[in-house]
């Protein structure tokens, strides 16, 4: 059988703050426990239909880009100014030449990069 996603872990300076802001991105709710050390999305799901989320606290700071990083797809036109307003900034915005596909480049209360589409690529 392969291997499936479980879980996405993010290394973080305070995970409530991280968490707090998928938790709104992603409409998930924070699971209990949580604090400024750890903070979870989705632990309790054995079954984990959706992967769930950990943040976790760290002694170091991010420092470089990201090597991995998340596509979000949100259709609605204002999914970029809601997440300005979580406190997500955005970095650059992207198009396909032809104009078929565009995505914005952002970054999270932490610095951690994703990128936001109204649609998958399926180039």
């Amino acid at each position: 059988m392969p291997a499936r996603l479980g879980n996405i872990t993010f290394d973080c300076a305070d995970a409530l703050v991280v968490a707090t802001f998928w938790s709104h991105a992603l409409g998930r709710p924070l699971d209990r426990g949580g604090d400024s050390g750890y903070c979870s999305l989705g632990r309790e799901d054995s079954d984990r239909s959706q992967p769930a989320w950990f943040f976790e606290k760290v002694p170091e700071s991010k420092t470089s880009k990201n090597r991995v990083h998340l596509d979000l797809v949100d259709p609605d036109p204002s999914a970029i100014e809601r997440l300005v307003a979580l406190g997500a900034s955005i970095v650059a915005e992207h198009t396909i030449p032809g104009g078929q596909q565009g995505w914005t480049v952002m970054r999270d209360p932490e610095g951690n990069e994703f990128c936001v589409s109204p649609a998958s690529y399926v180039g």
